[in-house]
C-alpha cells in the first residue's frame, strides 16, 4: 500500500512535478488501474471520496433539536415551576404541549430529510474508472487514490488527478479560480513552485471536463483535496432564516419581561410586608401563567401543514421555518434554460445564406453531428435524432473537438471520392475562418455579405432563437485535420435550435406576480434571447444587464443598481 498514496507527495516534490512513470510506481498502480480487491482495500483505508463523513440520519439529534428555541425552554421551565408549586395538572398540561409541538416538528423535518436521502440515492453521480483493467462505472464516493479515470465531456473530476493522456482536453476551474474560461489540460510536468491556475498537467476535485477526452491518475481524494482544504476554511452553520430570529428575539422579550415582572412584583409584595415565601410562590405562578403555552404548538401545526401542502405539489420541506420564508420572498431569482424552458434543444429549421429552407445546411450539420465523438451534447442529439439521414456512403476520415475557446466543432469526412472539411459552431466563431459565403450555387467574397449575415442573425436571436454557423471546404486528399486547418471555408448557411417555453410558465410567472414576488432572470444566454423569453413569460420592458457591463460596476454601485434589472443576461460563473 502506497505510503503517500492520500497526500500525493514523493518526498518534498509535489506530484505535478513527478513524471507519470514514477508517480504510478510510488502509487503502487499502473496505467490500466486499479484491480477492484486492491480498490475495495484502500478505500477501507482512506475512507470515502467525501468533503465530510456520511452521517446516518439521527433522530435523536432531530428530536433534541425542537427543543432549542427560548420559547420551549420557558415552557419547560414554566412546567419545571408548576411541578415544583404541586400543581401537577397545569405541569402535566404544558408538558404535554411542549411535547406534542416537538414531536410534530420532529416527524416533518424526519421524514423530509429521508426523502431527500433516498432522493440523493437514485442521483448518485458515477465516473468511468479503470478496474481490473476495464472501464466500470464507479461511485464518486469509492473513488481511491491509484485509481486511473477515462474522462469525457460532461464528466465531474473526483478528486485531484494527474493527467495521463490528453485530446483536446479542457476543465471548468471556476469553483477554484474565478476565471470562466476553461482551462486546457495536457500531459507533461510542471515546476514545483506553479500557482493552482498554472498546474496545466492537473485535474482538480470540484472542476468538470468542459471539452474532449483523455485519461487521469486519482492522487489526492476527499479533503486532502485542493477543494477539500477549501470546503475546510468555508464551513459555516446553516443560515437562520427570518422566521427562526423573530421567535428567538421574541422569545428573549418574554423571557426579560416576564422575569422584570416577577422580580417586580417579587419586590413590591415584600416591600407591603407580606410573607416572602408567599410572595415568592405568587410571582412564580404568575411567571407560569404569562407563559403562552400554546404558542409553540400553534406555530408547528401550521408550518406542518403549509408543509403538507408543498408535499403534494412536490416540494419537500426540510426545515420547518423556511415555509414561513418562502411565503415572505419578495424576489425569486431562476436561470432559463430547464427552468424557464424545457430544457431539450429542438432544430426548428436550417437556412441558407439568404434565409432560404436549405437541406444541403441540414446534411451537412447532420454529418458534422454523427460523425463527432468528443463532446456529447444536447445540440448534436437533436440533430441527429429530428432529422435523420442516410449515411452510408459517407465515411469518417477525422475530427477537432469542440472546445470553449474555438467555440467550433470540425469533422473529416469522405463522399464518393471527396473529403469535406465541416465545421459548425458559434456563427461569430465559424465567420472568423470562412473567407467565401456559398449564394446561389456559386461562393462568392464574404466581405460583401457580412452585414446580410449579421442582420439576419441578429433577427434570429431577437426572436429567442440559438444560431450556428455552418462551413464548408474542399480538402481534395486530405486525410486529417487540426485546429490550423479551420482556414479559408465557405459559409453555407445558419442552423437555427429553439428551446421552448415550459407549457405554462407564462400563467405561473402572472401568478408570482400577482402575489407580490418580482421576477428576475439570471442567464448566460445572450441578451437578445434572454430578452425574448423575458417577454414570453411576462416582463413588459424588461430592464437588462448584461455580464460585460457589470465588469466596469463598482461594488457600491452594483447593489443599488440590480433592484430595477429585470434580466441579467451573459452571465459569468464568478459573477
Amino acid at each position: 500500500m502506497p505510503k503517500s498514496a492520500g497526500n500525493g507527495q514523493t518526498g518534498a516534490a509535489p506530484f505535478w512535478s513527478v513524471p507519470a512513470g514514477e508517480l504510478l510506481q510510488r502509487l503502487e498502480t499502473t496505467a490500466q488501474g486499479l484491480t477492484e480487491a486492491e480498490a475495495e482495500a484502500r478505500l477501507s483505508r482512506y475512507g470515502a471520496n467525501s468533503l465530510k463523513p456520511k452521517r446516518e440520519l439521527s433522530w435523536p439529534g432531530l428530536l433534541f433539536g425542537q427543543f432549542k428555541s427560548p420559547l420551549v425552554l420557558i415552557l419547560v421551565a414554566a412546567a419545571s415551576l408548576a411541578f415544583f408549586l404541586h400543581d401537577r395538572t397545569n405541569a402535566g398540561i404544558i408538558l404535554g404541549i411542549v411535547l406534542v409541538s416537538s414531536v410534530l416538528g420532529f416527524w416533518q423535518e424526519y421524514s423530509a430529510a429521508g426523502a431527500v436521502a433516498k432522493l440523493l440515492a437514485v442521483v448518485q453521480v458515477k465516473v468511468q474508472a479503470l478496474r481490473d483493467g476495464s472501464q466500470r462505472d464507479v461511485p464518486v464516493d469509492e473513488i481511491v487514490p491509484g485509481d486511473v479515470l477515462a474522462l469525457n465531456a460532461g464528466d465531474v473530476v473526483p478528486g485531484d488527478c494527474l493527467v495521463l493522456e490528453s485530446k483536446d482536453l479542457f476543465a471548468n476551474e471556476a469553483a477554484l479560480t474565478g476565471e470562466s474560461f476553461p482551462a486546457e489540460k495536457l500531459v507533461g510536468v510542471v515546476a514545483a513552485e506553479t500557482a493552482l491556475g498554472g498546474r496545466t498537467n492537473v485535474l482538480f476535485m470540484g472542476t468538470h471536463v468542459v471539452s474532449g477526452t483523455g485519461r487521469a491518475l486519482v492522487v489526492r481524494t476527499g479533503r486532502d483535496t485542493e477543494f477539500g482544504k477549501v470546503s475546510d476554511r468555508l464551513r459555516l452553520r446553516p443560515p437562520e432564516t427570518d422566521f427562526e430570529r423573530g421567535l428567538r428575539r421574541f422569545g428573549y422579550l418574554l423571557m426579560q419581561v416576564t422575569l422584570i415582572l416577577v422580580v417586580g412584583i417579587f419586590a413590591f409584595n415584600v416591600f407591603l410586608k407580606r410573607p416572602v415565601f408567599d410572595s415568592f410562590l405568587f410571582a412564580l405562578a404568575l411567571a407560569v401563567g404569562l407563559t403562552p403555552q400554546l404558542l409553540p404548538v400553534i406555530v408547528t401545526v401550521s408550518l406542518s401543514r403549509g408543509a403538507q401542502k408543498m408535499a403534494r405539489q412536490k416540494v419537500i420541506v426540510r426545515r420547518l421555518s423556511s415555509v414561513e420564508n418562502f411565503g415572505s420572498m419578495t424576489v425569486l431569482c431562476s436561470d432559463k434554460t430547464g427552468t424557464l424552458t424545457r430544457g431539450t434543444v429542438q432544430v426548428r429549421e436550417a437556412l441558407d445564406e439568404a434565409g432560404n429552407a436549405s437541406e444541403k445546411v441540414l446534411l451537412y450539420a447532420f454529418v458534422n453531428a454523427v460523425f463527432q465523438t468528443g463532446f456529447t451534447n444536447p445540440i448534436d442529439a437533436a440533430i441527429k435524432t429530428q432529422h435523420p439521414f442516410d449515411l452510408s456512403g459517407w465515411t469518417k476520415l477525422d475530427e477537432v473537438p469542440y472546445d470553449f475557446v474555438r467555440k467550433r466543432l470540425s469533422v473529416l469526412a469522405e463522399h464518393e471520392g471527396r473529403c469535406l472539411h465541416i465545421t459548425k459552431g458559434a456563427l461569430p466563431n465559424v465567420l472568423e475562418v470562412c473567407t467565401h459565403a456559398e449564394q446561389a450555387g456559386n461562393a462568392v467574397d464574404i466581405a460583401g455579405l457580412g452585414e446580410e449575415i449579421e442582420g439576419r442573425h441578429q433577427w434570429l436571436s431577437a426572436k429567442g432563437l440559438r444560431v450556428l454557423g455552418v462551413a464548408c471546404r474542399d480538402t481534395a486528399t486530405d486525410r486529417t485535420i487540426t485546429r490550423e486547418d479551420e482556414v479559408g471555408m465557405t459559409f453555407i448557411g445558419f442552423l437555427v435550435l429553439e428551446d421552448p417555453l415550459k407549457p405554462g410558465i407564462a400563467e405561473t410567472v402572472a401568478q408570482l406576480r400577482g402575489k407580490g414576488v418580482r421576477l428576475k432572470i439570471v442567464t448566460g444566454d445572450n441578451r437578445l434571447v434572454a430578452t425574448n423569453i423575458g417577454v414570453q413569460v411576462g416582463l413588459d420592458n424588461p430592464e437588462i444587464l448584461a455580464g460585460p457591463e457589470m465588469h466596469d460596476i463598482s461594488d457600491e454601485a452594483l447593489p443599488v443598481l440590480v433592484d430595477d434589472v429585470d434580466i441579467f443576461a451573459e452571465v459569468e460563473p464568478g459573477q
